[in-house]
């Protein structure tokens, strides 16, 4: 046996096993070799040890292929049973392979898919047996699934332990031949093939898992790791998508196209936006729990394009308003997270936000009763959607701009009213004896108010009300905190640049100036020999810097005349050429007065004084004696003497009694006048604004726009020399910083040309030339 050459690497595998083969003799031999017929010529010293290979490989003894087979046949007919092997395992893995290193895999292959493909076909039977009429109601369709799960898995469970003994195979022969599927997949391959792919069990299959998930979206509990597992069959078997998926999208969208359409009619939009949210989580989880993770984007699609994306306008229309009418924080973040889901649905929500803060704005501006309290509205409604902006909409861009442009469209709607509005809310602000605020709110709320006038036009017609009240608490005294004030004049600087605030800041310097000349005035007097017994103080004004003011032309007594006479030659000594013109509307003063009580002290205005210092003369005058020694103008007296006798601080009896002042009226000097202060303050009738006052100002600032569009008309003619009208005008819109209409342009451009500052082309009356 030793001459028999043999390989190896086959007999090891042989060895020491007992499977029915006998162990070989010794796998080596020595024999001698030698030249010639019979090597007989050969020394010992000659010999060679040689190895070679048995000529022919250890046959398999008779019947060893088939023995083996039927084993491994009974072996796989106990796992499909369900009962014990009588063999054991590792003795069965070895059986196999010694048939695969016989080349015998291909037989042994094919005898394996021939017993699988025998039991799984016998499967079918119960199925078909089962009875295929469904009931919506009924428990067959449960019951069934059951049974095809149990199948599923006792098939899984049988085909891993036909593997594990056929491991050797799978991973040789199976491995070598591309062509061939693995055993699992061999019997995923059956398991499709002869149970799934029979159209009477895939239908009923589909249809019981669809209705088990149709039953789960009407809120009853269902069984979802019997879902999970047959869906993963599904999947495993790969007729997922081609069976399950489909039809299950299509049946999702039906039923979210009916819910949405009927909870749109039942329901309002906060309940029906958390419904969505919570269908959406609903389908969210479905994906996580038991359906394959392909489905996940389809189906979130399905379910917001039904529910969202089929109703985006209608939602915003039904309860956009009101949601954010009550500032509904919570549904408004929810709207604007589901919108963004949705493709189209930032932009259309971005629009409804746009209409609601320009309808909401419009109806704030427009309201003349409003009037009182529209700055402050239009703080509050600024504050509210900044809030909801920064909350709800995660500060985006889009909103963020578009509530700024919406803004600009409705405060503009109503020309001129709202910045004179914002000009007397600052005042209000910045006025003396506003106890509203600390320093810290204050700037807060300028910082407000300087974001609502960006969005104002006529900024011209703020500067002139703001001017005039700036004149106001500058001249007497009303002015909270200088540092406040100038902190405003700041903000105007950097918001508008500083040819706007040119003329206020001149206000500020006037006011400093006035300080050292009155330091040097009080010197002058100390000097004089009849220094008097009045304290004069005098805010010397440049004329171009502060409002325009009517004189009044009034009798003020020998005493005041003559300190009048000594500021001017005290000044005109100083600054000679200057013009001073005495504004009587503005003075005011300080009065003592004598009463049974004791002495009191009258902070009151110069028409006042005049008015009160005659009571020195006698106990009582007419309405008309009053009126020739005062020389103050007839409406102006009439309310100086309401403060004085209709007021809180009675300082004059009027007779008869009345709360208006008519002619042929007497006024007493009341000598029982009480009141707790020893100062007392009456209110300055003549420095409230009056509708005349309101008026004339802005026609001095129609009068300013029309000067101003004069010289930019010039301005452009003198640089071009020749333009064309269209022209003209669009540059005209780019350079002017207060809004125009193009009549106004017209009429000042013809202003012009009658003026002889442009003329007209002869052949071309739409080209105009500049006349040097």
């Amino acid at each position: 046996m030793a001459d028999e050459p043999q390989k190896k690497s086959h007999l090891s595998a042989l060895v020491g096993h007992t499977n029915g083969l006998t162990k070989p003799a010794s796998l080596t031999a020595t024999r001698s070799t030698g030249g010639g017929g019979g090597g007989g010529g050969a020394t010992a010293s000659s010999k060679k040890l040689v190895i070679k290979n048995f000529r022919e490989r250890p046959k398999l003894p008779d019947n060893y292929t088939q023995d083996t087979w039927q084993k491994l046949h009974e072996a796989v007919g106990a796992i499909q049973s369900s009962i014990s092997i009588k063999y054991n395992l590792e003795e069965l893995y070895q059986a196999v392979e010694n048939l695969c290193s016989h080349k015998v895999s291909a037989t042994l292959y094919k005898q394996l898919r021939q017993v699988c493909e025998e039991h799984v076909k016998a499967q079918i039977l119960q199925f078909r047996e089962y009875p295929f009429v469904m009931h919506r109601n009924s428990l067959d369709s449960l019951l069934f699934l059951k049974k095809i799960n149990k199948c599923w898995q006792d098939h899984c469970r049988q085909m891993i332990m036909i593997r594990s003994i056929f491991l050797f195979l799978d991973r040789t022969y199976v491995l070598q031949n591309s062509v061939l599927p693995s055993i699992w997949d061999m019997g995923l391959e059956l398991f499709r093939n002869h149970i799934i792919s029979d159209k009477q069990v895939q239908t009923k299959t589909i249809d019981g898992i669809l209705l088990l998930i149709e039953r789960e979206r009407i809120g009853e509990a269902v069984d979802r790791s019997l879902l999970r597992s047959l869906l993963s069959m599904l999947s495993d078997l790969q007729v997922y998508k081609e069976s399950f998926e489909q039809r299950f999208l299509e049946e999702t969208n039906c039923l979210y196209a009916a819910e949405g359409q009927r909870l749109m009619q039942e329901r309002e939009v906060p309940e029906y936006l958390h419904h969505v949210n919570k269908r959406l989580e609903e389908e969210a989880d479905r994906v996580i729990t038991y359906l394959d993770h392909s489905t996940q984007k389809p189906l979130i699609a399905c379910v917001e394009k039904q529910l969202l994306g089929e109703h985006l306008s209608a939602i915003l229309q039904k309860g956009l308003d009101s949601l954010l009418d009550e500032n509904r924080i919570s549904d408004l973040t929810q709207t604007y997270q589901l919108f963004s889901r949705v493709k189209g649905g930032q932009q259309i929500l971005l629009q409804h936000w746009s209409e609601y803060i320009k309808n909401f704005g419009t109806t704030i501006v427009v309201n003349p009763e409003k009037d009182k309290d529209m700055v402050q509205e239009l703080l509050d409604f600024k504050d509210k959607v900044d809030h909801i902006i920064e909350v709800c909409f995660q500060k985006n861009e889009k909103f963020i701009n578009l509530m700024k442009e919406s803004f600009e469209t409705f405060i503009n709607k109503r020309p001129n009213k709202p910045a004179e509005l914002i000009a007397k809310y600052v005042d209000s602000k910045l006025r003396a004896g506003n106890k509203e605020a600390t320093d810290e709110e204050l700037e807060r709320i300028l910082d407000k108010i300087m974001i609502i006038f960006r969005f104002i036009h006529g900024k011209d017609v703020f500067e002139a009300f703001y001017k005039k009240d700036l004149a106001k608490r500058l001249l007497v005294g009303k002015s909270a905190s200088v540092d406040a004030e100038k902190s405003m004049l700041s903000k105007l600087k950097h918001e508008c640049g500083a040819a706007f605030t040119s003329k206020l800041e001149g206000m500020f310097k006037d006011m400093e100036l006035s300080k050292d000349v009155m330091v040097q005035f009080k010197q002058y007097m100390q000097n004089q020999s009849d220094p008097g017994n009045i304290d004069l103080t005098v805010n010397i004004l440049t004329m171009g810097y502060w409002p325009t003011y009517t004189p009044m032309e009034v009798h003020l007594n020998s005493e005041m005349i003559k300190l009048q006479e000594v500021f001017k030659t005290f000044y005109l000594g100083k600054h000679s050429g200057r013009k001073l013109q005495w504004q009587t509307t503005l003075g005011h003063a300080v009065l003592k007065g004598e009463f049974k009580e004791g002495k009191k002290e009258f902070q009151v205005s110069l028409f006042q004084t005049l008015v009160l210092l005659m009571f020195n003369e006698g106990d009582e005058f007419s309405f008309e004696e009053i009126k020739m020694a005062t020389g103050v103008e007839d409406s102006e007296l009439r309310r100086t003497l309401q403060s004085l006798a209709c007021g809180k601080a009675r300082v004059l009896i009027k007779n008869p009694k009345g709360k208006d002042v008519e002619d042929g009226d007497k006024f007493l000097f009341n000598g029982d006048f009480k009141h707790k202060l020893f100062r007392i303050k009456i209110n300055q009738i003549q420095m409230k604004e009056t509708v005349e006052e309101q008026v004339s100002t802005t026609e001095r600032v129609f009068q300013d726009r029309q000067y101003q569009i004069d010289a930019a008309i010039v301005r452009i003619m003198k640089m071009r020399k020749t333009l064309g009208h269209n022209l003209l005008v669009s540059e005209l819109y780019n350079q002017l910083k207060f809004p125009v209409k193009p009549g106004d342009l017209k009429k000042r451009i013809e202003s012009l040309i009658d003026r002889d500052y442009m003329e007209r082309d002869k052949d071309n009356p739409n080209q105009y030339h500049y006349v040097a």
